[in-house]
Order: C-alpha cells, then sequence, then structure tokens
C-alpha cells in the first residue's frame, strides 16, 4: 500500500500547543507524500474525549492509534508504507 492510499486522523483539541505542532508536521507529510489528512476535535464528541482526552494529540493511520504526544517522523513514514 502506497502513503497516497492511506488516511491519517489527526485528534486534536483548540489551544493545544502540541496539536498545533502536530497538525503543521502532519499536513507537510500530506502534501509530501500524498495522504489524506483529517483533523477531529476530541472534545467534539463523548466518547472520543472519553478515549483520548488525556493523549491529544493522537495520530490514526487508517482508524488505528499510531502514537500520540509527538509525532515520530521516522516511524510514521515506516508505518504508512506497511
Amino acid at each position: 500500500m502506497t502513503a497516497a492510499n492511506r488516511q491519517v486522523t489527526l485528534i486534536t483539541r483548540d489551544g493545544c500547543h502540541l496539536c498545533a505542532d502536530a497538525e503543521r508536521q502532519l499536513a507537510a507529510l500530506a502534501d509530501e507524500l500524498g495522504f489524506e489528512l483529517l483533523l477531529l476535535d476530541v472534545d467534539a464528541d463523548r466518547a472520543r474525549a472519553n478515549e483520548y482526552s488525556e493523549r491529544v494529540p493522537v495520530i490514526l493511520i487508517d482508524g488505528a492509534e499510531h502514537g500520540y504526544w509527538r509525532l515520530e517522523e521516522g516511524r510514521f513514514r515506516a508505518a504508512l508504507h506497511r
């Protein structure tokens, strides 16, 4: 599977500097690699808040949790190409 066929979701929160950092990094990588980037507000959905609130930002690749708090670019790139 190529990166262009992948969907990356960033679960974020307003006012979160780590979220802003992750969004900036993922947007640049999406431009480079061609994956779809979705942003979801953790506080907009009770179930999402219950699961992810303490760990934002959370990165999902094709719906599966990849990581949280900080983007590890090398690990992220490797996961996209699996």
